[in-house]
């Protein structure tokens, strides 16, 4: 039966399962909150590096409290044996009366059947108690964890008439003193947090030997692993004097069509760069072949950061999920605007769509699959 606290609880556990944003991949983020008699007695979130789930950490403490609790979990509870025990069993044996879940997980070694073996032992569960904010929170997980492909995310800034850079700008890229955004602070502040909630960072050659970018995360904010900067770079062409590459600390990562032992390649891996061969077809290394590599090392979300040759090569071949759009209110005023380098095959169309303001620009946000197969 339905409590109206149920959506207060649930909204706390949700704030602390956010809390582990950079913290928990490859695993979802996860928030439990214990109450007995309207009282808080035990709360926590998962991050990868504590190991314990989130429901242990509440459980313990709680203590004694958490006998005849109810338990709230942004995810429901695992029932197998992974880095640590099933959280069913934990919850089952510290007497918890009611389990409140906001969402089932998508992992095919659970999927339902945490639930099952809760209302077995005759503990009361409730479902799908902010279900799309849960669902929202670890998107990138239920796509991993079901394809071993990670979400793909493509980001990008653009005026009112379709330019992705201000043309008869003299100077050259963000480094010049002449260079102007198209976005406004808040909006390249919301990038950063973008980045922040990534695994990965993806863009082209192209990208980086016209702007010569950093592309770190510059929230300042914790995360368990550092930011993967991935580069495609068909001709071995990343010059070593790039700022990408001075600043190589086992998180630079360049996928070629070029030889591996070439003497670019010796000379970046020197550098502390890693050079991954990847085949493809003339001009780039293959797409799908670059995301399934990166799903291979655990890589959940990758975030498209990359001008109109690489972000309408990425469309054409169907590996992006999501896309945000920032808008200035600006018109650049050139005669022409930049085309798509490839088209598509059959017209792709948002989903989902939302819209938010951040100061003067709004960005626009829509999927173009549903991870979840419910949305």
């Amino acid at each position: 039966m339905p409590v109206p606290a149920d959506d207060v609880f649930m909204d706390r556990a949700l704030a602390l399962a956010a809390r582990a944003v950079a913290l928990a991949s490859p695993n979802p983020m996860v928030g439990a909150v214990l109450v007995r008699e309207g009282r808080v007695v035990g709360e926590g979130f998962h991050t990868y590096d504590g190991v314990r789930h989130a429901e242990i950490v509440a459980l313990e403490a709680a203590g004694d409290a958490a006998k005849g609790a109810t338990a709230y979990v942004t995810l429901e509870p695992c029932c197998h044996t992974g880095r640590t025990g099933p959280c069913t069993q934990a919850l089952i044996q510290a007497g918890v009366k009611r389990v409140v879940a906001a969402m089932a997980d998508p992992n095919p070694a659970v999927a339902g059947r945490g639930f099952q073996q809760l209302r077995k032992a005759g503990i009361n569960v409730r479902t799908q108690i902010r279900e799309a904010e849960a669902q929202r929170l670890n998107e990138a997980f239920a796509r991993w964890i079901v394809s071993r492909r990670p979400l793909v995310t493509l980001k990008s800034a653009i005026t009112l008439d379709g330019h992705l850079v201000l043309p008869d700008v003299p100077g050259g890229g963000p480094r010049s003193k002449n260079f102007r955004w198209i976005s406004s602070l808040k909006s390249r502040a919301e990038v950063q947090r973008m980045r922040h909630a990534s695994d990965a960072l993806l863009t082209g050659i192209g990208t980086v030997l016209l702007d010569d970018p950093l592309l770190t995360d510059r929230t300042g904010l914790p995360r368990r692993r550092k930011l993967l900067r991935v580069i495609l770079d068909s001709k071995l062409r990343l010059p070593p004097k790039s700022r990408l590459v001075r600043s190589a600390d086992g998180d630079v990562m360049v996928l070629t069509r070029a030889k591996a032992d070439s003497p670019n390649a010796r000379a970046l891996r020197r550098a502390g760069v890693e050079v991954v061969r990847i085949p493809g077809r003339a001009p780039r290394p293959d797409l799908g072949a670059t995301i399934a590599e990166l799903g291979r090392r655990e890589i959940l979300s990758v975030l498209l950061e990359a001008g109109g040759t690489l972000n309408s090569a990425a469309l054409a071949a169907g590996i992006v999920d999501k896309m945000r759009v920032f808008f200035a209110p600006v018109v650049a005023g050139s005669a022409s605007t930049p085309e798509a380098t490839e088209r598509l095959r059959v017209m792709q169309y948002l989903r989902n769509i939302t819209v938010k303001p951040f100061g003067p620009d709004f960005a626009v946000e829509g999927y173009f699959r549903d991870v979840y197969g419910t949305r």
